[in-house]
């Protein structure tokens, strides 16, 4: 199927994820509405592209999110909260997001004929850490994280529904994916952010963790694979590298990319209380049905990274005390 004048609705489309599958949407022709509610994605991700639609919504407001699928050909559900250490102190709102506001947009799928492919993005964070490697569809779920957990149910949401109302959804399971217009403070971004600050020193948790990282513009090739091909439909895939890279070797390529003289410590305030400790994507089954693989080595996905942060200033918000969980 191509995207060429196809109404496609992305939520969450002003995130880090989003924006770059709005960007390859519009490059592929298709009409774009995004939904928002900015709570960490940024207006600015989107203002070169003055064709698309945006809403300023939430998809915890079930009326909100069923009017605006309506005459929608394809809906790609990236809205959720999505970092980590919030949901340590926010359990409720991420149940109330990542589980309830999927199923609101599931059931608005449900109830609007003609969508042709409902795909959602889940996480590889729902099988915890790895019991085997590389790590398939199959692999045990035991999630770390309330985050975590809050994903799977969502996750599962959308299989059942698939199978009891006919939701033509796709589930895919990202392993870390990192590039530019980043929105959060994961791994990546929280390195480049120190280097930045003209430290000599890095100050990071558990540097003997693996993971398997991605570059933007792969994972949304594999997120626009997903809506187009029919074959997808019913599936659950993972979408990574294959390869694992430990924290440490990702601070010291980065650091080295940078050019500046770094030391790494350990701070233990920063380690988790229930970590993951190895992530491997097992990658065929996205292979034979999306006929997808990366395309971006892990070096040169890291300088690109480096050079945007470089030029433009990234302001997170304080951990914990973001304007979305303000009552």
């Amino acid at each position: 199927m191509s995207y060429k004048d196809r109404n496609v609705l992305v939520t969450g489309g002003a995130g880090f994820l989003g924006s770059e599958l709005v960007s390859q949407l519009v490059r592929a022709g298709a009409n774009v509405t995004v939904f928002d509610n900015f709570s960490s994605g940024k207006k600015e991700y989107l203002k070169h592209y003055n064709k698309i639609r945006i809403i300023k919504g939430d998809i915890i407001n079930k009326q909100a999110i069923q009017k605006t699928a309506k005459d929608k050909d394809v809906i790609f559900n990236l809205a959720a909260l999505p970092f980590i250490p919030d949901s340590f102190y926010y359990p409720v709102d991420f149940f109330k997001v990542n589980a309830i506001g999927t199923l609101n947009v599931l059931w608005a799928v449900a109830n609007v004929s003609g969508i042709e492919s409902f795909v959602h993005i889940s996480t590889s964070e729902v099988y915890g850490s790895a019991q085997y490697v590389p790590m398939d569809e199959n692999h045990p779920t035991f999630p770390y994280s309330t985050y975590a957990v809050s994903k799977l149910a969502g996750d599962r949401a959308s299989f059942t529904l698939h199978k009891e109302s006919g939701v033509p959804a796709v589930i895919i399971r990202p392993f870390n994916s990192y590039g530019p217009k980043f929105t959060q403070p994961y791994i990546i971004p929280e390195i480049i952010t120190q280097l930045l600050k003209n430290n000599n020193e890095l100050t990071l948790g558990n540097l003997n963790s693996t993971r398997d990282l991605t570059f933007v513009e792969d994972t949304v090739s594999a997120i626009m694979k997903a809506g187009s091909t029919k074959k997808a439909i019913g599936e659950i895939i993972n979408v990574g590298s294959g390869n694992e890279v430990k924290i440490s070797n990702l601070a010291n390529r980065l650091i080295m990319l940078y050019g500046r003289k770094t030391k790494i410590k350990t701070d233990e305030s920063r380690l988790r209380p229930f970590d993951v400790n190895r992530l491997v994507c097992n990658n065929t089954k996205a292979k034979n049905i999306l006929k997808w693989k990366p395309k971006v080595p892990l070096d040169e996905g890291l300088k690109r990274t480096l050079d945007w942060a470089v030029k433009h200033t990234v302001d997170f918000k304080a951990p914990f005390k973001r304007w979305y969980f303000k009552k």
